[in-house]
């Protein structure tokens, strides 16, 4: 069995996924927070732009952690804590900032979860957008 190590993500990337999502937002006309997290959860990186609303900020943390400790997009989470959903215990279950709203994706390299991603502040199809758009970046 193979152990080789993956390159953690570094404040580099983070910087570089931060810019990116910005980047679309701002293409799109939207002003949004974006947050990166390391796989520990640990912040690496935060911007909220100043128009943004304040909200965002936690949404954005928040939509990360989410991405990062179920290993999925927020996007495809949203159906499984409605109330009929196999999850929809989950976001009062725990004493974790969980939330099932688009825009949270998870970091990977060489098929490692290295960190998380998280965008708040437009629509959540479009922080989803924003998002899969900064880690097109990253991958490139």
């Amino acid at each position: 069995m193979s152990t080789t190590a993956v390159t953690p993500l570094t404040t580099t990337d983070a910087e570089t996924l931060v810019e990116a999502a910005r980047a679309a937002a701002e293409s799109a006309g939207v002003t949004v927070s974006v947050t990166v997290l390391d796989a520990g959860g640990n912040l690496l990186a935060f911007r909220r732009d100043d128009r943004a609303v304040l909200i965002s900020g936690e949404t954005s943390t928040r939509k990360a952690y989410t991405a990062l400790q179920l290993d999925a997009p927020t996007a495809d989470l949203v159906d499984l804590v409605k109330p009929d959903g196999p999850f929809h215990s989950l976001p009062t279950a725990l004493d974790r900032p969980l939330l099932f709203i688009a825009g949270g994706v998870p970091v990977h390299r060489d098929g490692r979860l290295i960190g998380a991603l998280g965008i708040g502040g437009g629509a959540p199809e479009q922080d989803h957008g924003f998002a899969t758009a900064a880690l097109r970046t990253l991958a490139g």
